[in-house]
């Protein structure tokens, strides 16, 4: 059974027919940053101490860590945690941010495993790429921008991310090293936005319960066209679901065939980028090493400041990426299946395309 959340629509209609939603996922960042207690966690010492124990106990079997399952890591502490930060993830404020898993001056095989296995508890690991990558690293490889180049994933460049969302119920990111400046995480309740527009613009949001042309970027899975059509907010079995990425809708618009954006479509994309990046409505990370963050795709957008990098390899920023797929998902509507693959919850989200070999490599490329 999905996890109960507590996303209601209410009665009160706005001025066309989209209900407000209420809820813990509707939150704003001014009051989310004073409240920083509720949303993180600090391991202790016990809960370092069985993480690690757990690390060498996979490492004595010899296991690969594509391998490794809940069952494999046992974490008799820190678990029961583990599964009340999933429900807040799910079904709550739809973020939490895990601090104090030690990566410094460590393996980063050692912090790797430690990091897959945290993960499993929230749920299974989804391809990230047309490569397989079920590990992903946040790095920049140095070839070229994202905005210029149609088939490079922003994540493997140092530029500025729009908010988005990724192609998962949930994505997770440890970090490893901090860039030299720069590379500010910042989310956004899509709920809160989707709120605000209703009661501001209800003829923009309403926009945006149409389906627009969403490019694949080049990571197109077998008997599927280069690009999809879906709406950006999506209304099935009583919760509003998400999928946005302005870069991805944009790019779009190189394919012929795919609808073109009209200037109602283009405001409507604008007012929903502003209100995300509103310093009112929007919450600030400053990730350190060992900081974990957690978030919904459904009810969260994500973005990221650009960085200065520093010049040496082994000083270079550096975070692990997960993206998970948890047992107990809310349902989702068929569009999703465009990008998601599946609609089976506990077994749905990544990209997977022809010849993509699952792997988890632990180097950056």
């Amino acid at each position: 059974m999905p996890v109960a959340e507590n996303q209601v629509t209410s009665p009160a209609l706005t001025r066309n027919s989209r209900p407000l939603i209420e809820g813990p996922a509707v939150w704003t960042g001014a009051k989310m940053g004073e409240r920083e207690a509720e949303w993180t966690y600090r391991l202790s010492p016990v809960e370092v101490a069985e993480i690690e124990a757990a690390v060498r106990a996979v490492q004595s079997r010899g296991l690969d860590i594509v391998e490794v399952r809940r069952a494999d890591f046992p974490l008799p502490t820190l678990g029961p945690m583990l599964d009340q930060l999933r429900v807040e993830v799910l079904g709550g404020r739809g973020f939490a941010l895990l601090r104090g898993l030690p990566v410094e001056d460590r393996p980063i095989a050692d912090s790797a495993l430690a990091y897959w296995g945290i993960g499993t508890y929230f749920g299974s690991a989804r391809s990230q790429n047309a490569q397989g990558h079920l590990l992903g690293h946040v790095y920049h490889l140095g070839r070229g921008l994202s905005a210029t180049n149609p088939n490079l994933r922003s994540y493997t460049t140092a530029e500025h991310q729009n908010f988005h969302i990724d192609r998962c119920d949930v994505v997770a990111l440890l970090c490893l090293r901090r860039a030299k400046s720069g590379g500010l995480s910042s989310i956004v309740s899509s709920m809160t936005v989707h709120n605000v527009m209703a009661q501001r613009r209800p003829d923009l949001l309403e926009r945006l319960y149409q389906p627009l042309p969403v490019d694949r970027r080049g990571e197109v899975p077998e008997g599927k066209g280069p690009f999809y059509e879906a709406p950006v907010f999506n209304s099935y079995a009583g919760y509003v679901s998400v999928l946005y990425s302005r870069l991805h809708i944009g790019s779009a618009q190189r394919f012929t065939e795919a609808r073109r954006l009209m200037p109602e479509d283009i405001e409507a994309l604008d007012m929903l980028a502003e209100l995300a990046g509103d310093p009112e409505l929007r919450l600030d990370m400053n990730f350190m090493p060992g900081d974990i963050q957690f978030l919904h795709n459904h009810t969260i957008l994500h973005a990221r400041s650009a960085y200065e990098d520093w010049p040496e390899a082994e000083r270079k920023r550096h975070l692990l990426r997960l993206w998970l797929s948890p047992p107990g998902a809310r349902p989702l509507p068929a569009v999703f299946a465009e990008c998601y693959g599946s609609l089976t919850m506990g077994d749905r989200g990544g990209i997977i395309c022809k010849g993509t070999q699952p792997h988890a490599p632990l180097t950056p490329g």
